[in-house]
């Protein structure tokens, strides 16, 4: 009872200081600083900036909670599910602020006991507003270049002293004490397997209008000499893409030709058979089109007055130009998966067999494109085949009763913290069971751009 009570009133005295900051909020706002002067101005801007950075460390607590909450209930799928919709805000930065928090936060064992922060001197600067984000950033990667050599308690006089002068310098100067400290502590630049273990990574960034997509991150000893190898079967004047072998001038740079390397060693991977399976089909290309699309493409490219169709959507939820699939599918073995109404053309497998078959997953990825649950952008290659109505209660294996989902969403359907329902549309319904059902635009967002995307109620078959 006792407990209920004071949860009572940390809600209340919560909810009582928000309204207060937003009152204020709101008198600064109708308040005019036109007759201030910059002098003051300055000073506000430095009220602003040091009540933002209190918020962000306010944040990361909240977010440290709800990863571990000190009530234990809710789970992280939920929150982050919660996160996405309330706060708008990417699945990636939602992930970057658990990370972070995680290192910042001091948590809990699984046997209950205490576990200092891992950047004790971080965490305080943070929680005061002493630093922005941009010098958490600047700290951290300081912090992780340090090999796994250096003495834990040289790690932390390092952070210590990076934070000291955080509170008095911008992130670039950060940046460069961190640079020298690393000099000073592994002064010969010596790094164990380990820490190139650690440090080994390719980000894949958004594809941009274009089509093109920025490739970023470290690569180990090893994989930089097999680049190297391929790099050079593409030296001048060989393996031209769309040109003869040995053409009268290379007119490509060596970034270029560094790109057709890689595009060359991925295709050779791939063509080769030896990647095994992901979710029962060969490692391969999926790429999904319409049949009026596929037709409208093949006159285009004998008529150039006839416009391309949209772009064809692969299994990982990219865009890929009609012209480059046409090339693709000459060269390679890959799955193209071609419906004019695919959802009129169902494989029915009843109750043979629970496991989806190759071409009932590559209906999955013609109609969902990803996972079905509203505003989850996991894409096709990364979800599991969902029986709509369970196959424990008597679900069928038919390709018009199984829809994608990822994991963790398919955990929560198979739990029964989420229902599902199939549409009239054909499409998957989501609900906790307090909304009607609903559908996920995030991997159709032509949808959005056509009448109601999110009608209030949903027709389910």
């Amino acid at each position: 009872m006792a407990a209920g009570l004071g949860a009572v009133a940390a809600r209340q005295q919560i909810c009582a200081a928000f309204d207060a900051i937003d009152a204020a909020h709101e008198l600064l706002r109708e308040t005019s600083s036109d007759l201030v002067g910059n002098d003051f101005r300055i000073e506000v801007a430095d009220r602003l900036e040091t009540q933002n950075r209190v918020n962000r460390g306010l944040m990361y607590r909240i977010f440290g909670e709800l990863a571990d909450p000190p009530d234990g209930q809710g789970s992280i799928t939920s929150a982050r599910a919660a996160l996405w919709k309330r706060l708008r805000i990417t699945p990636r930065e939602i992930t970057r602020r658990f990370k972070l928090a995680a290192r910042i936060r001091a948590r809990r064992s699984l046997t209950g006991a205490d576990i200092a922060p891992e950047l004790p001197a971080l965490a305080e600067a943070v929680e005061s507003g002493a630093v922005g984000e941009d010098h958490i950033r600047a700290i951290c990667e300081a912090v992780d270049v340090l090999p796994a050599a250096v003495a834990p308690e040289e790690v932390a006089k390092a952070e210590q002293r990076l934070v000291e002068h955080a509170t008095g310098v911008d992130a670039g100067v950060v940046v460069k004490l961190g640079q020298r400290i690393a000099d000073h502590l592994n002064p010969d630049g010596r790094f164990s397997d380990k820490d190139r273990q650690r440090r080994r990574g390719l980000t894949l960034g958004r594809q941009g209008p274009d089509g093109m997509s920025k490739l970023s991150g470290l690569l180990d000893p090893e994989a930089r000499a097999h680049f190297e190898a391929v790099a050079a079967a593409v030296r001048p004047g060989h393996r031209v893409p769309n040109g003869p072998d040995t053409p009268v001038r290379d007119e490509r740079s060596c970034a270029q030709r560094n790109h057709d390397a890689f595009k060359l060693a991925m295709s050779t991977a791939l063509s080769s058979g030896k990647l095994g399976t992901h979710r029962g089909h060969p490692v391969t290309v999926i790429v999904t089109t319409t049949l009026a699309e596929l037709n409208q493409a093949a006159h285009a490219a004998i008529d150039q007055s006839i416009p391309m169709p949209p772009p064809a959507l692969t299994g990982g939820g990219s865009r890929l130009p009609m012209r480059d699939l046409i090339r693709l599918a000459a060269n390679a073995i890959h799955y193209l998966a071609v419906f004019d109404d695919h959802t009129k053309r169902p494989l029915y497998l009843g109750r043979q067999k629970r496991i989806a078959t190759a071409g009932q997953r590559l209906i999955c990825y013609a109609r969902d494109r990803g996972c079905t649950r509203p505003n989850c952008l996991v894409p096709g290659y990364h979800c599991e085949v969902h029986h709509a109505n369970p196959w424990a209660r008597g679900g069928r294996t038919n390709a018009d009763e199984l829809f994608f989902a990822c994991g963790p969403d398919h955990t929560d359907a198979s739990d029964g913290r989420q229902q599902t329902a199939v549409t009239k549309s054909g499409r998957l319904g989501w609900t906790d069971g307090t909304t009607p059902p609903q559908i996920n635009h995030a991997h159709h967002p032509e949808e959005l751009l056509h009448g109601d995307p999110d009608p209030p109620q949903t027709d389910v078959a």
